[in-house]
């Protein structure tokens, strides 16, 4: 039987010449990588247990979530890595140096049929160039620097095919939208993606970096495509050797294979809220905003800069709107520079800031305001995610036509004269503060395989991490701070923490922990001493850190719900090992689907540790 590319990349680097879906294997990591938001942890967790590091040269800091060191915590976690590295002889690229993703792609420091980890969600970027990514919590870093390897459960891979031919005006982004429109965020739930096609062929490496960046956002555990010669010879030039080449066998199995009409891609955006309600743009035409955004791991190429640059050239920015640019990494940034186009940038209006994550990552330039109308080219909307307003997601070329146009729209129809703010807007805007505003005000020695609890019934779909924790906290390290602020990110739910019980068990639905890495979405729960989560499936990166933190996570069949008669506030009785539940204010009983070994081991010795 042949092999999918994420199988022959695992297999590369485990001791087996085949692996298949559903199989843990043990996996050597030749690229790790801490941030400064999962860094500090990842240090504690070495300095506590005494973990050596496996090979420094291997090893990385990549500070690009706060790169202007604006918040005081930020600052005082970035010194922490900074003497940690100094120590052990670590690499850190620093505040000056961008999204730590594309810098390991633009030095060569993963390569075609490579693995990298990171506590980046979005590692698995990396598949644009056929490198296995993947986004971890900090206890699988720390581990993953000790020892040079992890455990890793071969997921089943996809394959989606684009036939026909690009559609004109059609971004990149646009290509990931109308993907997202298609697939949402659950449908390829822990599946590897592979695209292909005649016009895929020809994707540029900013275009496969721009797709690949939001396979965390459809759920996937990576989306590949295939390098074509120019990109190999990217690499080759980098590494100064020839670089074996990877790609799927013609008789490789595939869960699910999708034949995709590309000639009947739209333009799209994303509704506020969910990256994948997209919709045609026609119909979020003439959206009033007051901000735009042009950045992040998604879309801050010198590709997406040039055409904003040409959208932007002899234009200014709508009165009443802030238009704010990010480049992606130093690089791009200063060939930005050679070029013209921060020249063109600043003569518009535009506010250009240092390379980075910017808004995305709540710690630069970039964020809302309540009430706010933002259209950007994040990879994320979630809400509060960019700030406390609402916020679009469209490609660079439309969100610096709608900057220009003072409204979202297309750049064929930029108006001569923009819109201009009117006291109109000012009282609906006071009013959509105002809703906003009233919205939000709304480990023991022996661990017990059998618990009781009362349920919390919160039956959502895709509740992510910006909804469990949100990121503004993401400087917290102390896990006994963390569970104050489970869930105050989730509407209806911001008193979770205050009205919560020891052993309570939160039921939920499909996706849960999607989105981001952070380990602070799970001990926030370990810290208000929940007992356990059922969910009917959990986000791949969200699983890991829960397994590891030993964290009770179970999975179920819809059936449990209508088997046991379940409403909130009962009290239920799941055993871990046998998978059995009873409810135990009617008796009627059920099943989940119990701990796995590997679950069952981590889970009695307190955690990965």
């Amino acid at each position: 039987m042949g092999q999918t590319i994420i199988e022959k990349i695992l297999a590369n680097h485990s001791k087996y010449d085949q692996v298949k879906p559903g199989q843990i294997i043990e996996i050597i990591i030749d690229t790790r990588v801490a941030r400064d938001f999962g860094g500090p942890n990842v240090v504690k967790h070495i300095e506590e247990h005494g973990l050596p590091i496996d090979d420094p040269h291997k090893t990385f800091f990549t500070f690009d979530t706060n790169p202007t060191g604006s918040d005081p915590k930020y600052a005082t976690n970035q010194h922490i890595c900074r003497k940690f590295a100094r120590k052990h002889g670590i690499k850190v690229f620093d505040i000056n140096n961008g999204i730590g993703t594309h810098t390991l792609i633009e030095l060569g420091l993963v390569w075609p049929g490579a693995t990298a980890v990171s506590t980046d969600s979005h590692a698995n970027i990396l598949g644009a160039v056929a490198a296995f990514g993947q986004g971890m919590g900090d206890k699988d870093i720390a581990a993953i620097w000790a020892y040079g390897k992890t455990w890793f459960k071969v997921p089943e891979s996809v394959k989606i095919i684009l036939n026909g031919k690009r559609p004109e005006g059609i971004t990149a982004k646009d290509i990931v939208l109308n993907l997202l429109h298609r697939f949402g965020a659950n449908s390829l739930l822990g599946k590897a993606i592979e695209i292909y096609g005649e016009e895929v062929d020809k994707f540029t490496l900013d275009e496969r970096i721009t797709i690949a960046s939001m396979a965390t956002e459809m759920g996937a555990i990576i989306l590949f495509f295939e390098p074509n010669e120019k990109i190999y010879k990217h690499f080759e030039m980098r590494l100064g050797r020839q670089v074996d080449r990877i790609f799927a066998d013609p008789d490789a199995n595939y869960a699910e294979t999708y034949e995709l009409d590309f000639s009947k891609f739209q333009q799209m955006v994303s509704l506020p809220g969910k990256p994948h309600a997209a919709v045609n743009i026609l119909e979020v035409k003439r959206k009033k905003i007051d901000s735009a955004f042009i950045g992040s791991c998604t879309n801050g190429r010198i590709e997406d800069l040039r055409a904003v640059a040409q959208v932007l050239k002899g234009r200014k920015v709508a009165p009443g709107v802030v238009l704010k640019i990010v480049p992606s990494t130093d690089r791009v940034w200063q060939q930005a520079l050679d070029e013209g186009l921060i020249k063109i940038f600043k003569e518009a209006g535009a506010l250009v800031s240092n390379p980075g994550c910017a808004g995305c990552a709540a710690g630069q330039v970039g964020m809302n305001g309540p009430g706010e109308i933002t259209i950007s080219t994040g990879n994320r909307n979630f809400p509060g995610k960019q700030g406390k307003g609402e916020v679009y997601l469209a490609s660079p070329v439309v969100v610096a036509a709608s900057a220009v146009a003072g409204y979202i729209t297309t750049v064929e129809d930029i108006p001569a004269e923009p819109a201009v703010p009117t006291p109109e807007d000012e009282v609906h805007r006071q009013r959509r503060t105002q809703e906003h505003i009233e919205r939000n005000k709304r480990i023991e020695a022996e661990k017990p395989t059998e618990i009781e609890g009362r349920v919390w019934l919160i039956m959502q779909d895709n509740i992510d991490t910006d909804m469990i924790y949100h990121n503004k906290y993401l400087p917290i390290t102390d896990i006994n701070e963390m569970g104050q602020y489970i869930f105050d990110n989730l509407e209806g739910y911001e008193d979770f923490a205050k009205k919560v019980q020891k052993n309570d068990i939160v039921v939920t639905g499909k996706n849960f922990g999607s989105g981001s890495s952070r380990q602070h979405a799970v001990d926030g729960f370990l810290a208000l001493g929940v007992g356990a989560i059922l969910a009917q499936s959990f986000g791949a990166i969200y699983e890991r850190n829960a397994i590891n933190s030993a964290l009770p996570i179970l999975t179920y069949d819809p059936e449990m719900l209508e088997e046991l008669e379940l409403k909130d506030g009962d009290r239920i009785r799941v055993n871990f090992v046998t998978g059995e539940v009873e409810n135990l204010r009617n008796g009627k009983k059920s099943r989940v689907n119990p701990f796995s070994e590997i679950q069952l081991e981590i889970y009695k010795n307190g955690g990965l540790f």
